[in-house]
């Protein structure tokens, strides 16, 4: 069975400490949700495990799948199964949606896809996302909108099927229409393929849609609170004044956690 593990995991970017020694264990076919304040640590802890360059782990352990994720580069790290959902997707000109996620695609199999493989996946997912047919023909994410970006970010998830995905608030920017049919189609992927997922949102009304089993809340660098989605119900209706006072912990500013630019990292 495939597990996610962290253990006393401590992330620092350009010398200033973010997490101070975060416990996490995700496993297979689970659905995590990871809440706290702006700049506490969240985008930072998917990051670290996802092999962003920024982030430097000063102590602490990453496995996956029996694995030493922190010994592996990130197209390793990608082709093990672990997928990140950009909280900012870059734009690159140049490069079609299309060969973007075929290229990416094919350094996880030893034969590469066919084509007619890929574009039938492709048009259904599409189809299914609710996006312009144009879009596999399109630079990737160049002028797309906001809830075009994200949505592009779930349907790389889809085509990558990957068995732990990461999605760093993916329902941001969209309208109420846009989030149903992401939560819709995250949660069919969710249960047709067994994969996990930790999911970063500030948003009760997504954390319902996609329902998960077990809720983290992450105040300045750690982890200071666990349950299951009435912690989240909880959040939505009290704030996080009452996380302060029962556990004695402050957030951190928000401008700890830099908001920065998101790398793709999806090739092999």
């Amino acid at each position: 069975m495939k597990e996610l593990m962290i253990k006393n995991l401590h992330v620092s970017i350009e010398g200033k400490e973010i997490l101070k020694g975060v416990d996490l264990i995700v496993r297979e076919n689970e659905v995590h949700a990871l809440m706290g304040p702006n700049g506490n640590g969240k985008s930072t802890l998917l990051a670290a495990v996802m092999g962003h360059p920024k982030y430097t782990v000063t102590e602490g352990t990453i496995e996956y799948d029996g694995q030493d994720v922190l010994a592996l580069p990130v197209d390793a790290r990608s082709r093990l199964g672990l997928f990140l959902g950009m909280q900012y997707p870059q734009e690159i000109p140049g490069v079609t949606n299309s060969d973007f996620l075929k290229a990416a695609i094919n350094a996880r199999r030893e034969k590469p896809i066919s084509l007619f493989e890929f574009v039938r996946g492709m048009q259904k997912n599409i189809k299914q996302l609710e996006l312009r047919d144009d879009i596999a023909h399109r630079f990737l994410n160049e002028g797309f909108s906001g809830g075009e970006k994200k949505r592009n970010e779930i349907l790389q998830m889809m085509m990558l099927k990957p068995s732990l995905a990461m999605l760093d608030e993916i329902d941001s920017g969209l309208d109420v229409d846009a989030l149903r049919i992401v939560a819709d189609t995250v949660n069919r992927t969710q249960k047709e393929t067994g994969m996990s997922l930790i999911v970063v949102s500030h948003y009760e009304r997504f954390l319902e849609f996609v329902n998960p089993q077990y809720t983290h809340i992450l105040v300045d660098g750690r982890i200071v609170a666990e349950g299951g989605p009435e912690l989240a119900a909880r959040i939505d209706t009290e704030g996080y004044d009452w996380i302060y006072r029962e556990y004695n912990v402050l957030p951190a500013a928000a401008e700890d956690e830099k908001k920065r630019p998101d790398l793709n990292i999806r090739l092999g």
